[in-house]
């Protein structure tokens, strides 16, 4: 694997990104527009519970959370699988497929530039506008390294998660429902919609196991030192838990991909 093959990939899409600005401003009004439905709908559920603290979470807390989700999800968000539904219609697919490049890879390289752009200009300005608006709220230490690994290996999850629904595309051409539902369950249990403190408990003891925590709550857990995240032995529980998926999507992508890949056809072909 030629890294300077990988660079050109990252650079290339990081000028497409850049090409798009007015999409960039457009996500970012969409993103506004949402925080503020967040910001009312979890203020009267606090205003309504008589307390300060929910689930162990004040009110700053979880707008805290649910706005770095929101960045966050804008950062790791790919486009895998309305991409290859579109190839395959198109054709475009066996193209990919004769590059000299595996084509896991160079899907997965082809959306780092725009993982670059939306951080920079995403992520990072929230999480400054956070800060600042908290007071310092989130500390500032060995938590935003370990919050950088994690994010590395949620990217890494949430590609493999996209790659085992994508090759059904080669079964059905279209894949509009099904990816509509695997978005809706990864955000739902992951916690970038709802803080995963707030589940029911027996609800929440499975959900603790499922790749989908591995995406938005990790990262975001460590970024926060909360739930033992500041201890050695919760950080090798949760980067065992990323690794572990990753292990585990990787394998069962590949065999998925390499057989679901002899299925393909194009324009009857």
């Amino acid at each position: 694997m030629n890294p300077r093959r990988l660079i050109a990939l990252t650079r290339a899409g990081i000028m497409e990104s850049l090409h798009f600005r007015l999409g960039i401003f457009v996500t970012l009004f969409a993103n506004l527009i949402y925080l503020v439905l967040v910001y009312y709908l979890w203020k009267a559920i606090y205003d309504s519970s008589g307390t300060d603290v929910v689930n162990g979470m004040t009110f700053t807390d979880t707008m805290i959370y649910l706005i770095l989700a929101t960045a966050l999800f804008n950062f790791l968000e790919m486009f895998v699988v309305w991409d290859m539904s579109r190839s395959i219609q198109s054709g475009k697919i066996v193209l990919d497929l004769l590059k000299p490049m595996r084509f896991r890879i160079y899907t997965f390289w082809s959306y780092s530039g725009s993982h670059v752009v939306q951080f920079v200009l995403t992520f990072i300005p929230t999480f400054i506008v956070v800060m600042i608006v908290t007071g310092g709220a989130i500390k500032m230490g060995i938590n935003l390294l370990w919050f950088v690994i994690a994010t590395v290996f949620a990217l890494i999850i949430n590609y493999s998660i996209e790659m085992m629904v994508a090759p059904i595309c080669l079964y059905t051409e279209s894949t509009w429902g099904i990816n509509i539902v695997k978005e809706t369950i990864v955000l739902l249990l992951s916690g970038a919609s709802i803080p995963l403190a707030f589940f029911p408990e027996k609800v929440r003891m499975i959900v603790d196991y499922l790749p989908f925590r591995a995406v938005y709550d990790i990262p975001l857990t460590m970024l926060l030192g909360k739930n033992g995240s500041d201890t050695p032995e919760g950080l090798l529980k949760m980067f065992g838990l990323q690794l572990a998926w990753i292990l585990i999507l990787t394998v069962a992508g590949n065999l998925f991909w390499n057989h679901a890949v002899k299925k393909i056809t194009v324009n009857g072909g």
